[in-house]
């Protein structure tokens, strides 16, 4: 374990873990191989793979720009970003779920690369893994009509989801006196940067030019 994490005492008086250069190393290697494989895997063909390789590394690209964009911080973690989740959203719309979810994981990785904070291997697992990799749930409604709404509803409530347990039972000794216990703060905190993100989010692809452009970037990326 000391190969990859070194345990530091944070602020909190808790042991967190910093990536050593072979931990980073490793996340690098399993982010590349995360997107080679999906694209090999679920690119119906040789030329489908190479562009859904290419896409799929610009929107999480824009991705990782818009998360560090921040609109709003919350103050133990989570933020209200620039359409951060919309760009990983929008491979699972393109490619369908395995691709989304494939993708998403390896942006999950990438963001345990650029900002981690590890408590332990179960809740690195959750904060990073699966919430980023439930926003490829977005894939269950690649080919349905209004599927990029619908996906993206399901990803950020997946999201959400990760993000509320691991509130829960990682962090759950940080819920201030006037909630009732862990369960009701971890709900309320992760469903109010993410809620208000996703409201904005969908505000905009719900508008007509918005629209018809993501359905233009779609076909430019599928065929």
């Amino acid at each position: 374990m000391n190969f990859f994490v070194t345990p530091y005492v944070d602020e909190y008086g808790d042991t967190t873990y910093n990536l050593t250069g072979a931990g980073y190393t490793a996340l690098i290697l399993v982010f590349i191989a995360l997107l080679v494989i999906g694209a090999a895997i679920f690119g119906t063909k040789k030329k489908m793979s190479a562009k859904q390789l290419v896409f799929s590394a610009m929107a999480i690209a824009l991705a990782t720009v818009t998360s560090m964009i921040k609109l709003f911080d919350m103050p133990m973690g989570g933020s209200v970003t620039l359409f951060s989740m919309l760009f990983i959203v929008l491979i699972g719309y393109w490619y369908g779920l395995g691709g989304g979810l494939t993708a998403a994981i390896a942006y999950g990785v990438l963001q345990l690369l650029i900002d981690p904070y590890i408590l332990s291997f179960p809740q690195m697992l959750t904060d990073y893994l699966l919430a980023f990799g439930a926003l490829g749930l977005s894939g269950l409604f690649s080919n349905s009509k209004h599927g990029l709404i619908k996906g993206y509803i399901a990803a950020v409530l997946g999201r959400y989801f990760f993000a509320f347990l691991s509130g829960w039972i990682f962090f759950g000794m940080y819920a201030p006196d006037n909630f009732p216990n862990a369960v009701v703060y971890s709900l309320a905190y992760n469903g109010a940067y993410l809620g208000a993100e996703a409201a904005l989010t969908l505000i905009i692809i719900a508008l007509p030019p918005v629209s018809k452009a993501l359905a233009t970037v779609k076909k430019q990326a599928v065929n």
